[in-house]
């Protein structure tokens, strides 16, 4: 875990940015010796909120088990799709 107090931000910018960036790890910035930021790069912000919809949509269809939803075997997975990209449906 990298911390760094919040003057680092604006006297190391860049140095920041780089090791954000080169590392994909958050920079977590304090305040007066307390926890206030964390900074990270664009990409570890996207890998970060597409995992947290993953792992919100995974949740969601184990939710929809679990209240009764009806399951398809692979074979019946891969029928529909046929019947659908052949105009049978």
């Amino acid at each position: 875990m990298t911390i760094r107090p919040s003057t680092a931000l604006r006297n190391e910018y860049n140095d920041i940015s780089a090791f954000c960036k080169e590392n994909g790890q958050p920079v977590f910035l304090t305040k007066n010796g307390e926890g206030d930021l964390v900074v990270m790069s664009l990409a570890a912000y996207a890998r970060r909120e597409a995992m947290l919809d993953l792992r919100e949509k995974l949740l969601d269809a184990e939710a929809q088990v679990q209240n009764g939803a009806r399951l398809y075997s692979t074979e019946e997975v891969s029928a529909r799709l046929l019947e659908r990209i052949h105009g049978q449906v």
